[in-house]
């Protein structure tokens, strides 16, 4: 067996300092659905901040007196809300803002290079995001590490004890990275993650999906022993069925460190929904969040939301689980967990 390495990814459910969001505002691509968009990030950061801190980024000062009103009509904790103005591009902070690493008895922000998802949408702001929170305080400069490589948040997630999940289509694909092989991959999150059990997937997608298929749509640790997925459901006619049906069969194959299979959860289908202007959407209820005492999942309006409450009850149960409603989210193409970073509370302390 590979020894455990120093370093350590932690896992979504450990104890959180804070949840890191950006608002959206007029320069980026909800400027003409703001009032659609907003109450979706009042509800988000409500339910965060009952529990535990907010951070939020803003575009400058006069976005935060705007969303400082927002919050209050609303009753919103504002003691647990803190407003941060620096410039973006993207809400999508799961995707570029930082990741927080143990190192040893000491913590690490990784700060990875992103490009918009291979360039698909402009990211130079988004790309300098944890930069200049390190410059300004929130973090310490001295402990981020900027690295060359082009990594997402959404396109991995842990166990927090060495196991890490993510896909083929979107680490392996040419739009970022080009060259970098399964092995180079393996090489960087032993070195950066301390992970040395990489469980690849090599099927799942979901129509609409710019992202090229982050691992956060797809499948999720819930604990050390369970995998919650996305289910193709039952309508073979679903543009997603087949691909989601592939990848069940793989998960079930998938085995923990001590070589038992996986508790598996199945989470129901939301069905093909799609935009008014037809295009399909990538609805999935595995892009929950994990908060402290809480997990909020994304909701669609069909009547899958309640079993996909009711599953993810059954993988959290001492934790309040909450929907929240995400269509305004899906119809730029994500949900919960991409619009959030945690931040890990001892990389804070």
């Amino acid at each position: 067996m590979t020894p455990r390495l120093p370093r350590r990814l932690p896992a979504e459910w450990e104890p959180q300092a804070a949840l890191l969001l950006a608002w959206p505002h007029e320069s980026t691509d909800w400027a003409s659905s703001l009032n659609a968009i907003e109450p979706v990030y009042v509800n988000l950061v409500a339910a965060t901040a009952a529990v535990q801190p907010v951070w939020l980024l803003c575009q400058d000062s006069a976005h935060i007196k705007h969303v400082d009103q927002l919050l209050q009509t609303a009753a919103v904790d504002s003691a647990n809300v803190r407003c941060i103005a620096i410039p973006y591009n993207d809400t999508w902070i799961r995707d570029y803002g930082p990741l927080a690493v143990a190192n040893g008895q000491d913590w690490r922000w990784l700060d990875f290079q992103f490009d918009g998802w291979g360039g698909k949408f402009a990211a130079e702001l988004d790309n300098q995001v944890n930069r200049q929170l390190a410059a300004t305080g929130f973090f310490d400069s001295n402990k981020v590490d900027s690295l060359k490589v082009t990594l997402e948040g959404g396109s991995i997630d842990t166990d927090g004890a060495g196991s890490l999940l993510t896909t083929d289509c979107c680490l392996l694909g040419a739009s970022r990275n080009a060259g970098m092989k399964r092995a180079d991959w393996e090489q960087l999150f032993a070195e950066q993650f301390g992970c040395d059990r990489i469980l690849w997937l090599e099927a799942g997608y979901l129509s609409g999906d710019d992202t090229d298929g982050h691992v956060d749509t797809l499948a999720r640790f819930c604990s050390i022993d369970t995998i919650a997925y996305a289910g193709a459901g039952s309508d073979k006619s679903d543009p997603n069925h087949a691909e989601l049906s592939r990848m069940a069969e793989q998960i079930r194959g998938l085995r923990q460190r001590n070589g038992k299979p996986y508790q598996l959860i199945e989470l129901p289908s939301a069905g093909a929904l799609q935009s008014a202007d037809g295009d399909w959407l990538p609805a999935s209820y595995a892009n929950f969040i994990i908060i402290n005492k809480r997990v909020l999942i994304p909701q669609y309006a069909v009547p899958a939301d309640v079993e996909a409450l009711q599953q993810l009850q059954s993988a959290f149960p001492d934790r309040e689980i909450i929907g929240i409603d995400a269509r305004a989210m899906l119809a730029q193409g994500g949900a919960l967990h991409c619009a959030t970073m945690q931040l890990a509370k001892e990389a804070l302390i």
